[in-house]
């Protein structure tokens, strides 16, 4: 089985006449274009290391699979803000216990609404398990993005995504 050692959170947006190319010049602009995405579900694995976009990006190769949780809008209504967040909640006994990585995606609220929101979202999902060990929590924290359509209705795609490496 694999456990990801280390995981880096990155964001992009992108903007296109087509749909599917706006997702690829935002996965472009959050540096992850050139991997086979699989997305998984919203567990930090116990004792994985946060690195730099940069470091993680340095220890994959293009066609790699690469498994990550991301949060992704896109809209081609005029003059629409839309926005995607990850959250994260790290206990203290993060060497024993897992954490939790949240997504959340949007219309209509600022970058830093969703990033709390998305944040608050992986606190209480690792809440209800530390509560009956007594355990705390660590570290929360968010990367978002967001953008506003433009007139014209091409469309625009934000990402927000934590991305694993083994």
């Amino acid at each position: 089985m694999v456990v990801p050692g280390k995981v880096f959170f990155t964001r992009g947006r992108g903007v296109h006449k087509e749909e599917l190319v706006s997702f690829e010049m935002a996965l472009r602009n959050a540096g992850i274009a050139p991997f086979n995405l699989v997305y998984v579900s919203s567990i930090m694995p116990p004792d994985a290391e946060i690195v730099s976009r940069e470091e993680g990006l340095a220890c994959l190769n293009p066609g790699e699979i690469v498994y990550c949780v991301m949060a992704r809008e896109s809209s081609n209504v005029p003059c629409q803000k839309i926005s995607a967040a990850i959250g994260l909640a790290v206990p203290a006994i993060h060497d024993r216990q897992h954490g939790y990585i949240s997504e959340h995606h949007c219309i209509g609220m600022s970058e830093k609404a969703c990033g709390e929101y998305a944040e608050e979202l992986a606190r209480t999902m690792l809440y209800t398990i530390m509560q009956s060990s007594g355990g705390k929590i660590l570290k929360t924290s968010n990367i978002s993005i967001e953008a506003d359509t433009n007139e014209d209705g091409t469309w625009t795609t934000v990402v927000s995504t934590a991305v694993f490496v083994c």
